[in-house]
């Protein structure tokens, strides 16, 4: 059996980049670990840090395809956070223009949850803990 011991990254491709890298910068509040731009691929690769733990990588490409993103559509359904106070992050969300979807409580834990979207509507769950 493959033995795997956590995940070490979620790797994002974004359409613009400055906008992106402030959403998850600013507005998700992640850490940023190291910014790099690689020119012969005219990109920029951004490292993100969840709490001190590395989580994220943010990366631009000239022109990236469109990717279906509903949650029903087939691959990665959706990325979620863990948050203490679910109201305190839709009240801080919606005070950075981000929709989020009315608090749903997950009927099997009882735990409240909602989603919103990122810049390119990658769509994103925070999971009250």
């Amino acid at each position: 059996m493959l033995k795997i011991n956590k995940i070490h990254h979620v790797a994002i491709i974004c359409s613009n980049y400055e906008k992106s890298k402030h959403f998850y910068a600013h507005v998700m509040g992640f850490t940023v670990v190291a910014e790099n731009y690689r020119k012969e691929r005219q990109s920029y690769k951004l490292d993100l840090a969840v709490n001190d733990s590395y989580a994220i990588e943010l990366f631009s490409f000239p022109n990236p395809p469109q990717r279906v993103s509903r949650p029903e559509a087939a691959g990665l359904r959706h990325l979620a956070f863990e948050i203490d106070n679910i109201e305190q992050a839709v009240a801080w969300l919606n005070d950075n223009n981000i929709v989020c979807e009315p608090i749903r409580v997950d009927e099997f834990t009882g735990k409240k949850f909602t989603f919103f979207s990122d810049p390119d509507g990658l769509p994103l769950e925070v999971y009250e803990k």
